[in-house]
């Protein structure tokens, strides 16, 4: 059984091709600058790499060249060995509770959350659509980044703003990342051993999210109506007062939208810095003493901290702290800087086993209060399994 994961970006797309039956990779890749002069694709198989420029149009492009890629580079035989196609799809609003099969009402309805998730929605759309035109007769199937979520009480989803806002415009917290939460939450199942357990799953990459899980749900997270609040991340500004929106507005005489793309894609480590959202540009600036990569570089560690803390107290204690995703699974001194300022909590790390990186590892001592790991993340293979189970089903 042969499954494809797609992450469909404006103009990339990203894959990985699974064999469920031991769920290895068989294959992954990258093809980017769709429709964008100087398009090209990586193709990672067997431990080769292929990578060549070439003209892409539109998603459809991309679609036909990876499968002729496939099977030109013998990778699988024919199209045919394709049993499914899964899609990463940022926003399922409250309708979307598990993963679906795709169906015209579901793509309706995408376009209809569009909203919520202008920037992903509508190339995820690209995306299965590009693949329904190119295999018509293969199950799509949509794995929601918000579902995870859909556990939260009323008391944690719902803002402190007018009630109708929620009743007439959907106003309230979704949260994001649910895929790699959920993830960890089943590896931490299988590494505890039992199904009652607290976690605290921080996914700290490009852009980071912490849920706080109970029993293998989700009870809070960080990312809320939209992904922009929460921890600092590496260009969003996580938490701030709402009221400086209006107050920049009017300094800079720009509209709202202008604000929030800033504080979407020009904040954070970027912004604190002034030159990178690059954590390692930040660490090795970090080195030579700049100032503002210092401050940047201890805000994102403090504002991680912070919600651990408050999760802690939430749970009622904490079984474990796993930390993943770029930064969480690759970035030696913030972890180190992290469990440090949670040593208050009877955080206690091993400063030697946690020089590794990007592997499974147990970081705490055993004198240490919580166990804390990092545990690599697989947001495609839960796509692959989410599309294996409907198929199976």
């Amino acid at each position: 059984m042969k499954i494809i994961s797609i992450n469909a970006g404006s103009s990339s797309l990203k894959f990985s091709l699974f064999d469920m039956n031991d769920e290895t990779v068989i294959a992954s890749g990258l093809f980017e600058r769709i429709g964008i002069e100087g398009s090209c694709y990586t193709i990672k198989y067997n431990g080769e790499k292929v990578e060549e420029e070439v003209v892409m149009k539109d998603h459809t492009d991309a679609v036909k060249i990876l499968l002729d890629k496939l099977i030109s580079l013998g990778i699988i035989k024919s199209l045919e060995e394709i049993n499914g196609v899964g899609h990463r799809l940022a926003h399922g609003k409250e309708k979307y509770k598990e993963s679906v099969i795709i169906t015209d009402e579901v793509i309706e309805d995408l376009k209809s959350f569009t909203d919520f998730a202008p920037l992903h929605i509508p190339a995820n759309i690209l995306g299965i659509n590009a693949f329904r035109e190119v295999l018509p007769e293969v199950m799509m199937v949509g794995v929601f980044d918000t579902t995870f979520h859909q556990s939260l009480d009323k008391e944690t989803y719902l803002y402190p703003v007018p009630y109708e806002w929620y009743e007439k415009y959907g106003v309230r917290k979704y949260g994001f990342h649910g895929t790699s939460h959920r993830y960890i939450a089943g590896k931490v199942k299988e590494l505890l051993g039992k199904d009652e357990y607290k976690l605290i799953s921080c996914h700290i990459g490009s852009g980071g999210s912490i849920a706080a899980i109970k029993d293998g749900k989700s009870v809070d997270t960080t990312m809320g109506f939209t992904p922009l609040p929460g921890i600092m991340m590496c260009t969003r500004s996580g938490d701030i007062d709402p009221s400086i929106v209006p107050y920049i507005m009017g300094k800079e005489g720009k509209n709202a939208g202008e604000v929030f793309e800033e504080l979407n894609t020009s904040s954070g480590l970027l912004g604190m810095s002034g030159y990178s959202s690059d954590m390692r540009d930040i660490l090795a600036r970090c080195e030579e003493g700049d100032e503002k990569a210092i401050t940047a570089k201890n805000k994102f560690v403090r504002s991680v901290v912070n919600y651990i803390a408050q999760y802690y107290v939430l749970l009622g204690g904490v079984d474990i702290i796993v930390f993943t995703a770029g930064i969480g699974e690759n970035s030696v001194p913030v972890r180190k800087q992290i469990c440090e300022e949670l040593e208050c909590l009877g955080v206690k790390i091993d400063p030697v086993i946690n020089e590794k990186r990007a592997e499974f590892i147990k970081l705490s001592t055993d004198e240490s209060k919580i166990l804390v790991y990092v545990i690599p993340t697989d947001e495609e293979l839960m796509i692959a399994r989410d599309t294996l189970n409907l198929i199976n089903r």
